[in-house]
């Protein structure tokens, strides 16, 4: 289901200078500010210049400190410095990208042989460039985006140039999630200053956390060293040198001080393995259920519950996720893979930690087995789920695994359709989209799910200025219901129905009982119009063109046609 972004979490790419991207014209937008001009001397301060000797070692050009840095025990020259060049889709006007910004982070060398750098995915997204640049080093290199998890927030770089691999050091990734009071050594590129910089701490806190890039749930690891602005993707290191995580996000100052987040190397070994299980990502598994805790005895009891026994209710399934034809509700779910679930919804961790029971199927791969013990009308049920797949989102929370990068849109004689995403609500309600966006499209997301593979929910957006659509310019935002009497079940059916519509009218109900009415034959003519006098380059995204060919109701001129 889609859950709101979390305004508390904040992703720790360094934004660009000036702040993030805008759409006013460069003339206004702040840039970085030049350093220049003769730092002015205090006076009396060269008195102090008397008492350094002209041959002691002052730390000048050339200076070897590699042998101090060595006394930390982590090895500083595995970790570099990302830059990247982002170009994010306009939303709000889909057949549009935003201004493209800069950002930084940092990332890490993990294999030298297969020349793999870790770092976040938040740090690349919607790219449309990504260099790296080592320690110490004035050259940046090109580097190209092998995968990416989304869930996990991992990213996998490589660069094609060989001397940037030269003498290059390799992280060992810890095999185990660290204790808590365990010592913390962060390293990476943040805000403040040019360098490398090193920050401690202590592990705080180990629990199943939401990760703030796609709202998804996973074991996250609590630190209270500093992790700023473009700390993301850099490693953090244990007192033996090894790497026990990736930093990535922290709570908002408002909220919290000195709350700093790490991906552990459990959830990055999962992706990495994933990677070489199946040759790309496929995601963390979740069984597609919602939940209800068994705290209370008379609850217990009224689902046959023995006072030994212990679970969670299943209130809801989606109808696309594994197990649909599995459970029910009313199952009382007792264990999974025979790990036994408390009624609070959480299982033993380790000894005095417990975290939530969700971690369990993170920890499986999309077309494994699973075995699940259930109560159901008082009998214990053994049940084996062929294999884990992975539900079909009805508004999805991101758009980076489409084919086509970026949203889809159908403009029909100046209506313009698109699909109801997570990022879209951003765009048109901002951050508080589930407080700011009409009631009825946050009630359908947040307690409706897809009954078959491919469905969407359909929104008019907004209606183009236009001799046609007179009348109908207050209409934006609204669910599209059914086309011509047939009810939507995603954007590419409404562009086939437009398509192939041979009435003297498309008849398009919307949310609230709303009709709006155009002729087909007049609507086949005002669409290139209206493309042409907003300038738009075509009537659909290139997802929805493939199927296109031969239309004439939403196609656009024939001198625009390549």
């Amino acid at each position: 289901p889609s859950v709101p972004h979390d305004s508390t979490m904040v992703r720790n790419r360094q934004p660009p200078p000036g702040g993030p991207p805008t759409d006013e014209p460069a003339g206004r937008r702040s840039g970085k500010k030049k350093r220049g001009g003769a730092a002015a001397t205090p006076q009396g301060s060269d008195r102090f210049l008397d008492l350094v000797d002209e041959d002691d070692d002052v730390g000048g050009p050339g200076d070897d400190d590699d042998e101090e840095l060595d006394s930390l025990g982590v090895p500083l020259d595995s970790v570099v410095k990302v830059w990247c060049v982002h170009s994010t889709p306009n939303f709000s006007l889909p057949w549009q990208r935003r201004r493209q910004y800069r950002s930084s982070g940092s990332g890490f060398c993990i294999d030298k042989q297969r020349r793999v750098i870790l770092t976040n995915a938040h740090c690349i997204e919607w790219h449309t460039q990504v260099k790296v640049q080592r320690r110490g080093s004035d050259t940046k290199h090109l580097a190209k985006v092998v995968s990416v998890g989304w869930e996990a927030d991992c990213a996998v770089l490589t660069v094609e140039d060989d001397e940037f691999w030269q003498d290059i050091k390799v992280v060992k990734l810890s095999k185990k999630v660290p204790h808590l009071e365990e010592h913390v050594l962060c390293v990476g590129f943040p805000v403040g200053g040019d360098t490398i910089s090193v920050t401690s701490g202590v592990v705080s806190r180990v629990e199943v956390m939401t990760y703030a890039q796609t709202s998804s749930e996973l074991l996250g690891i609590q630190i209270d060293a500093a992790i700023n602005s473009g700390n993301s993707g850099g490693p953090a290191f244990n007192r033996n040198g090894e790497c026990l995580g990736m930093a990535f996000q922290s709570l908002n100052a408002d909220q919290a001080e000195n709350i700093g987040y790490v991906i552990p190397t459990v959830v990055i070994m999962h992706f990495l393995n994933d990677l070489l299980k199946h040759g790309k990502y496929t995601g963390f598994p979740t069984l597609g259920v919602e939940t209800q805790t068994m705290e209370n005895a008379h609850l217990r009891e009224a689902f046959g519950m023995a006072p030994t026994q212990k679970g969670l209710l299943v209130s809801r399934i989606a109808p696309t996720c594994a197990v649909a034809t599995l459970l029910q509700v009313g199952d009382v779910l007792l264990s999974f893979d025979k790990e036994p679930i408390a009624n609070d919804g959480t299982i033993l961790y380790r000894k005095h930690e417990r975290v939530a029971f969700s971690w369990l199927v993170a920890q499986k791969f999309y077309g494994e087995p699973a075995e699940m013990t259930v109560l159901r009308d008082g009998k214990l049920l053994e049940l084996r789920l062929a294999d884990l797949h992975p539900e079909v989102a009805l508004v999805p929370v991101h758009l980076f695994n489409h084919t086509h990068q970026g949203p889809s849109y159908l403009i029909v004689a100046g209506l313009v359709f698109t699909t109801l995403s997570v990022p879209f609500l951003r765009s048109e309600f901002g951050e508080e989209w589930d407080c700011e966006a009409p009631i009825e499209i946050v009630h359908r997301i947040m307690h409706q799910r897809a009954e078959e593979k491919g469905e969407q929910l359909v929104v008019l957006t907004q209606v183009l200025a236009h001799d046609l659509t007179v009348g109908y310019e207050d209409l934006e935002n609204v669910l599209l219901i059914s086309v011509n009497g047939v009810k939507v079940k995603n954007l590419r059916q409404v562009m086939e129905i437009v398509r192939d519509c041979s009435n003297e009218f498309l008849r398009f109900e919307l949310h609230n009982n709303l009709i709006l009415v155009l002729k087909a034959e007049e609507a086949r003519k005002a669409t290139p119009e209206a493309l042409e006098q907003h300038s738009i380059p075509a009537p659909m995204s290139p997802d929805l063109c493939a199927d296109s060919k031969g239309s004439t109701a939403v196609a656009a001129p024939e001198s625009e046609v390549q």
